[in-house]
């Protein structure tokens, strides 16, 4: 399978709806490993790495979000695979 990796800004009503808590289930489900955190502007930023369909669906998910939240935008930008991670995390902005 086609691997694929993936860095994304969501922006909206993100931070304080449970989206992180939300994405790391998601991504877990789906078998993408990563990262999520809050930035200091209100965004929320992800790294998704994985079988390609999975990353897709991830990203579709990104466009849904949380039940409390409200996405407004999503930035994609995609990036060379790495495999670097193990497991899918909540991290830390600071």
């Amino acid at each position: 399978m086609e691997k694929k990796r993936v860095h994304v800004w969501i922006s909206g009503r993100v931070q304080g709806v449970f989206y992180r808590a939300y994405t790391q289930d998601a991504a877990r489900t789906h078998g993408v490993t990563g990262w999520v955190r809050n930035l200091p502007d209100g965004r929320v930023e992800a790294v998704f790495e994985g079988d390609a369909r999975a990353v897709d669906a991830m990203v579709q998910w990104c466009h849904r979000g949380s039940p409390l939240s409200r996405v407004d935008r999503v930035e994609v930008q995609e990036e060379p695979y790495q495999g670097e991670f193990a497991d899918f995390g909540v991290r830390s902005w600071r």
